[in-house]
């Protein structure tokens, strides 16, 4: 049996430590030929001597046509990740008919864990102010003066960091509003219900079992699901019948002080609407995500009391892109 994968820099930009991982995992279980190239041009048989002994070929981030397949005339399963020119439906049939079998790209299921502990982490630190704590009192000492000579209801008191304002303290107790029972919506919703929140999901495809799963309750109508969130967290995937899914009627319908944490698309809600609320101090927000990307430096969302704010960054972990080889790794038939 004879393993091979060639990598070009293309997909390293984009799939860091992926390849490498996916040669380790083929070295151990049985041997593996790896092939990288900065050439942008390059082929896959230019690579690879006698092409015609490979039963196993995964290509990443190389142009794949068809006759870059024909002179591996003993393959069986083949992988191609590639944004440049990819076989055709046609050819991808011309190959099946002599017995290549391709392995699918699961979209968004490799991710799924790092995104949804990003956007418990974003949650906590939008409740408790951490990042907004951790910035000040690099330049003053005033945050650890906490008690006043005199205490007054409703006045910030011994160690005592949270606004009132907002959605703050514990996520026990509070009530989380779901977009979205998928592979990152459950599993962030079932981190909530672990700590104690009170979870609705909306999500009119989901099955019943990703429900409860979560330990949440199911909610069958957007109107509804908003008109009580102290914690409303849009998680399904950008697509056509999801762009702009939360409206500006529903964005103006959740609570004053209600916390938003976006960890997918921002374009999934009326971003107009919505980040008018957040500089109305109406809303708080925790983002990752924003539109459009990347967030200017002069943004009034930059650097605000009620905003704590990432690069986009919430999906690509090491864990993440190994996730994505082993999936992948999977597919492929034991040997």
């Amino acid at each position: 049996m004879r393993s091979v994968i060639c990598v070009n820099e293309r997909f390293d930009a984009i799939w860091p430590f992926a390849a490498d991982y996916w040669h380790d995992r083929w070295e151990e279980n049985g041997g593996c030929e790896f092939y990288r190239t900065e050439n942008s041009d390059a082929r896959a048989p230019q690579l690879v001597s006698d092409p015609a002994s490979v039963q196993r070929l995964v290509l990443l981030g190389l142009t794949v046509g068809s006759e870059d397949l024909e002179p591996f005339t003993s393959l069986e399963e083949c992988y191609y990740e590639s944004q440049f020119e990819k076989l055709s439906e046609t050819e991808i049939e011309a190959a099946i008919a002599r017995g290549v079998s391709f392995i699918p790209h699961r979209v968004d299921v490799y991710w799924g864990q790092s995104v949804s502990e990003f956007g418990l982490a974003l949650t906590l630190c939008a409740l408790r102010r951490i990042p907004q704590t951790y910035a000040a009192i690099k330049d003053s000492l005033k945050l650890w003066d906490y008690i006043p000579e005199v205490g007054k209801p409703g006045q910030r008191g011994a160690q005592f960091g949270d606004d009132t304002r907002f959605t703050n303290g514990t996520l026990a107790g509070k009530r989380v509003r779901v977009v979205g029972a998928g592979n990152i919506g459950a599993r962030y919703s079932s981190f909530c219900t672990a700590l104690g929140a009170q979870v609705a999901i909306w999500d009119p495809f989901a099955p019943d079992a990703s429900f409860v799963v979560a330990g949440a309750k199911r909610c069958f109508h957007l109107s509804e699901l908003v008109k009580d969130a102290e914690i409303f967290v849009p998680m399904v995937p950008l697509k056509d019948d999801t762009r702009g899914l939360v409206t500006a009627e529903l964005i103006d319908a959740l609570p004053h002080g209600s916390l938003v944490v976006q960890v997918t698309r921002a374009a999934i809600c009326d971003t107009d609407a919505l980040y008018r609320r957040v500089l109305n101090d109406e809303l708080a927000l925790a983002a990752d995500v924003f539109k459009p990307e990347p967030i200017a430096l002069d943004s009034p969302l930059i650097g605000r009391a009620n905003v704590v704010h990432t690069p986009h960054n919430a999906g690509r972990t090491i864990d993440a892109n190994h996730a994505y080889a082993d999936d992948l790794i999977s597919r492929f038939k034991p040997r």
